[in-house]
């Protein structure tokens, strides 16, 4: 078997790997841009079913012979059926290559050409004439981009439920352990944690609430746009017939019925969208952050939960226990938010009838939909499932907080109030002994105003979503 086989196209000969799917164009890029991670797999599955899809539809307008419809319909199966690993062996191209994905539209041909001719010889299937009939990389890739985009959408979405889920049940539990406020890293006045878990609850499930109201966005397809919006060499009724199958192969919504002028040269659906995500990542990071804080010690920081101890914390200091899972949701937070400066910087690039930034603008928003599902999860099984409430340290912190003091304002006013604070403060004494000191209050008086249950407010649920 020779090492090389000899192919041509446009601009001339090219030495392709004997064994390899692809064509020319494929090895031309493969080497006119070796840097950087491949292009995202779900991609490449997704143009593998735009291109049965349009087969299937090619056939039924007439467009293609049913023949030459079929055998691309069948490659395109074979391929589909292939593991992820065993698929990429034929799909080796970068993220970094040609902004409008024409190489890896082209890669797709290519290799669905070969694998039909593969299974029938005496047919001649040609990528761009046969398999990219009635498309343009244009329409192809951006069309992929936003099914990817919404497949990705409803992986995320369970891991935030899921996460919510497990926030609800330590909420329950605890809505009656008080604990001390806290307002500018400063003590305030008591809430209970199940109330402060409430308002990560809620957080969560309006970032989960933004996700679903942006997502349809998604579901217009730029497919029938061809080469710069107008539809030239599509069949009529086409692109319909490809979203029609589209939605059927991946079970969504999705449409044809678009602006394709908008489609080709626009992302603003997966700008929006992303903006979502960044969303969802900074109250991850808000509550990754108050739980690691809270729960750092054991005996030298807030001590006020206990979190699981999944692994050595330290390779010097025996018995650390380190918050890992938050560790890793505030920096998967990070990269969604760079990640949201590439989107929104790359969807602004559409010039004139084409946007150039396609392939980098969906691996960011894929690594950050794949890195808030995974760590939301984590952050979810690995961390608060397991958490729970030191009480005795937040009974101490509160019995020695100052903050408490609020309750006597509507009593003997705010001036005599602080006034007991400050001499609490000075002295270092509870704020009970400076309260009856300062002849103000009675102890009778004292212990009836100041019930810390009581001030929470926690039998009043008008504040709940």
């Amino acid at each position: 078997m020779p090492e090389f086989r000899t192919e041509e196209d446009t601009l001339g000969p090219v030495q392709i790997p004997a064994d390899a799917l692809w064509g020319p164009q494929t090895e031309r890029s493969r080497h006119n841009f070796p840097t950087g991670q491949y292009m995202p797999i779900a991609i490449i599955r997704a143009l593998l079913n735009i291109k049965k899809a349009a087969a299937q539809a090619n056939m039924e307008t007439n467009a293609i012979s049913e023949e030459k419809g079929s055998l691309i319909v069948k490659a395109v199966d074979e391929l589909l059926a292939l593991s992820d690993e065993d698929l990429r062996k034929d799909f080796p191209l970068k993220v970094y290559q040609t902004g409008s994905g024409t190489q890896t539209n082209m890669n797709t041909n290519e290799v669905v050409a070969h694998k039909a001719m593969q299974i029938n010889p005496d047919v001649e299937i040609l990528p761009n004439d046969d398999v990219n009939k009635g498309q343009s990389s244009n329409d192809t890739f951006p069309t992929a981009m936003n099914v990817v985009a919404l497949e990705a959408l409803d992986k995320l979405k369970p891991a935030v439920q899921h996460l919510i889920d497990e926030l609800k049940i330590k909420q329950d539990k605890y809505w009656e352990t008080v604990k001390v406020g806290r307002t500018h890293l400063q003590d305030a006045v008591p809430l209970t944690f199940g109330q402060e878990v409430s308002g990560y609850v809620s957080a969560l499930e309006h970032d989960l609430k933004y996700i679903e109201q942006l997502e349809p966005t998604l579901e217009e397809l730029a497919i029938g746009g061809t080469a710069v919006g107008t539809g030239l060499n599509a069949a009529e009724g086409m692109p319909e017939k490809i979203a029609e199958k589209l939605s059927q192969a991946y079970g969504l919504k999705l449409t044809a019925k678009s602006n394709k002028f908008y489609g080709l040269s626009h992302h603003s659906g997966l700008n929006v969208v992303h903006g979502a995500l960044k969303t969802l990542a900074a109250d991850m990071f808000k509550i990754a952050q108050d739980i690691r804080f809270l729960a750092s010690g054991p005996r030298a920081g807030y001590g006020e939960l206990h979190i699981p101890a999944n692994e050595p914390g330290s390779s010097i200091m025996p018995g650390k226990v380190n918050p890992t899972q938050a560790e890793a949701v505030t920096m998967a937070a990070l990269r969604v938010f760079g990640n949201d400066v590439v989107v929104s910087t790359a969807s602004s690039q559409g010039n004139f009838e084409m946007n150039v930034f396609k392939p980098v603008m969906i691996d960011a928003f894929l690594e950050s939909a794949d890195l808030l599902t995974g760590t939301t999860m984590g952050f979810a099984d690995k961390m608060i499932h397991g958490l729970t409430v030191n009480e005795k340290r937040m009974k101490e912190l509160l019995d020695n907080s100052l903050m408490t003091v609020t309750a006597l304002s509507p009593h003997i006013g705010y001036h005599d109030s602080a006034k007991i604070a400050q001499a609490a403060d000075k002295a270092g004494s509870t704020l009970k002994e400076a309260a009856l000191k300062s002849g103000k209050v009675t102890e009778e008086q004292y212990d009836e105003w100041m019930d810390p249950l009581k001030m929470t407010n926690a039998d009043r649920h008008d504040y709940e979503d």
